[in-house]
């Protein structure tokens, strides 16, 4: 008996751009990559690092998507430097979506997606933030420098993964960036603050943890609804706004009060 012959997959292989479309600003990265993630996605690579302008690409792609709608993609999920797109090869070709994906590269705006900007408050007290002075020992400050250091900019949303509305964001001073603890905790609480590397997160829910915990927030950064919500999106802008022990149990009483819509979070407009 004959077996069936596979299917060809030629409009999955490596497709490689030769020479740039993307005309965003000072963007210089020579080529993209569309990968296949399996049957039913693909991953458009736009850079090899984590970068504020190689962010803004994927951003910038991700809406055009969405301006786009085109008929069979199911949804988009912007990675550090990669979209991946899911669609349904039965209503889309891959050949097809590639093709669109070439179309838009070329059509992609010159300034970053505006996101949201956030302030959100952080007690830094060391009863939350077990690795602070371990942090300033190893960065040569002291404990109040570390403190001043990661609340004295506006940290840029990369994306959501690992739990749901878990936001990873940079990008660190170069005196705070460390490689991860060599023993990872096996739990941390929700709502603890804590960096690694150029990133710093806020974990949801308690969860194992190998990064350095500096602090906590009082805010639900994940909400189950109805229905489910992040409140923090790929593009937008986060600065830390240190509180005291007694601000920050005022603030998660408060929202506790307020049930699952109160928020400690402070909105202030659109991102630059």
């Amino acid at each position: 008996m004959t077996k069936p012959s596979k299917p060809k997959l030629r409009e999955f292989e490596l497709h490689n751009q030769g020479e740039p479309k993307c005309k965003l600003a000072d963007y210089k990265q020579p080529k993209y990559r569309v990968l296949p993630a399996g049957d039913t996605a693909v991953s458009v690579e736009l850079g090899e690092a984590v970068d504020r302008k190689v962010s803004a690409a994927v951003l910038a792609l991700a809406r055009r998507l969405d301006e786009k709608r085109l008929k069979g993609v199911i949804e988009s999920v912007p990675t550090l430097r990669s979209l991946m797109i899911c669609y349904d090869p039965l209503v889309l070709p891959p050949a097809s979506l590639v093709a669109h994906i070439d179309e838009m590269m070329g059509e992609l705006e010159k300034s970053e997606p505006a996101g949201r900007s956030w302030s959100l408050p952080v007690c830094y007290d060391r009863r939350f933030g077990p690795d602070l002075d371990a942090v300033a020992a190893r960065s040569g400050l002291t404990p109040a420098q570390v403190i001043e250091r990661h609340s004295a900019f506006a940290h840029h949303v990369y994306m959501l993964g690992f739990l749901p509305g878990q936001a990873y964001m940079g990008d660190l001073p170069v005196e705070l960036v460390l490689p991860r603890r060599e023993s990872p905790r096996l739990r941390v609480a929700p709502g603890s603050l804590a960096i690694a590397t150029t990133m710093t997160c806020i974990f949801p829910l308690e969860t194992p943890c190998g990064w350095h915990v500096i602090g906590r927030s009082p805010v639900a950064l994940w909400e189950n609804g109805p229905p489910p919500r992040a409140l923090l999106a790929p593009g937008d802008k986060v600065t830390f706004e240190p509180v005291s022990l007694r601000e920050y149990e005022d603030l998660r009483k408060s929202r506790a009060v307020a049930g699952a819509g109160g928020t400690a979070a402070r909105p202030i407009g659109a991102a630059a």
